[in-house]
């Protein structure tokens, strides 16, 4: 009884630590796999370094943006971290 005691705080600190930290972070990162796979063409997209593109074509593991003036800049697909909202 007395080793539960003693475990019982560090079971609940690593509980508490993957309900608060690490749960929501894998939830964000299935998202955004999620996102990456349902890329089309024709998206507007944010790189993970902050550029803005158009999708122009896809591929397995890449993904050609277009910016702006018609320049064309391929990508890995993973580098893609959001998708904008087309309103």
């Amino acid at each position: 009884m007395e080793l539960l005691a003693t475990l019982a705080p560090i079971l609940l600190f690593v509980l508490l630590f993957w309900f608060i930290l690490i749960r929501p972070q894998q939830k964000r990162q299935k998202q955004v796999n999620e996102m990456q796979s349902n890329l089309q063409k024709g998206d507007e997209v944010i790189t993970i370094g902050g550029l803005h593109g158009l999708v122009h074509a896809l591929d397995e593991g890449t993904v050609v943006l277009e910016v702006s003036d018609g320049q064309k800049l391929t990508y890995e697909r993973s580098s893609i971290r959001e998708k904008k909202n087309n309103m």
